[in-house]
């Protein structure tokens, strides 16, 4: 197995609506930036909340079909392909890690990667000449066990896995704007307090967010969306300093803002 003198950054990416795929934004132009800034990547291990699993699974496929989860949307979503291949080595070194951690955890070697995977990826990697495979969220999860889980994936980093929490910073869809809608107050309120926690690595108040935060609750009726924020921080290592990534507010309340740790 290939180890890196350097251990690969770890990123939290807001991926927001399918329809970031064909309209990329500020938040597209500056993962393609740094894409190009990435070397030495042997793979990338992907956690977002379109693969929910009563337990751990861990994704093996050897070449995942590019899979379009999602419905009415623009036809051209839907052509819209990511060939990267798998890499069974790695996923099965992931799962070792995960059991040793103590999570009940097995291999699925016939899914495909969902949305959360690919989408962010058509920006960061468009190439698609990285393997790709993804760890699940479980149903159960919460903050504390979303970092636990990001902690026990943190040693493949030193084997060249670029570590991705795929969710979004923001994510009602009950309040859905127009496209175009300026940002809505409430999300920007919450965006600013969760980017303040997460610069200066105050992970008890991420873990605690949903008590502390403005607006917590509105921003995220349920976590699934957010956890994989907290994946990524775990994964990150002390002394790593968030760096912010840019993104728009799309439809008045869907925050693209995205972190990286690590890339210095």
């Amino acid at each position: 197995m290939t180890h890196s003198l350097h251990p690969t950054p770890v990123f939290f990416i807001s991926h927001g609506a399918p329809t970031f795929a064909l309209e990329p934004g500020q938040l597209g132009a500056n993962l393609r930036a740094m894409g190009q800034q990435l070397a030495g990547i042997q793979a990338v291990l992907v956690v977002s909340p379109h693969w929910q699993t009563r337990e751990l699974q861990v994704l093996t496929t050897p070449k995942p079909e590019t899979v379009h989860d999602f419905g009415g949307f623009p036809a051209a979503l839907y052509q819209l392909q990511y060939p990267a291949p798998g890499q069974p080595e790695l996923a099965l070194a992931a799962l070792r890690l995960l059991a040793q951690a103590g999570w009940p955890v097995t291999a699925e070697a016939n899914r495909g990667l969902d949305h959360g995977a690919w989408v962010p990826l058509l920006h960061l990697l468009p190439k698609t000449d990285v393997a790709v495979f993804q760890v699940s969220l479980p149903h159960s999860l919460d903050t504390a066990g979303a970092l636990a889980l990001g902690r026990a994936l943190a040693p493949l980093r030193d084997q060249g896995v670029l570590i991705v929490g795929s969710g979004s910073l923001t994510h009602n869809l009950h309040d859905l704007q127009s496209p175009a809608a300026p940002a809505v107050a409430y999300a920007v309120e919450f965006a600013h307090w969760i980017r303040q926690a997460v610069v200066r690595a105050d992970v008890e108040a991420l873990l605690d967010y949903r008590r502390l935060a403005p607006h917590a609750e509105r921003a995220h009726p349920t976590q699934e969306h957010f956890l994989p924020l907290l994946v990524a921080l775990g994964a990150s290592r002390e002394g790593e300093v968030a760096q912010v990534i840019a993104g728009d507010i799309n439809f008045g309340v869907i925050s693209m803002e995205s972190y990286v740790w690590g890339m210095n």
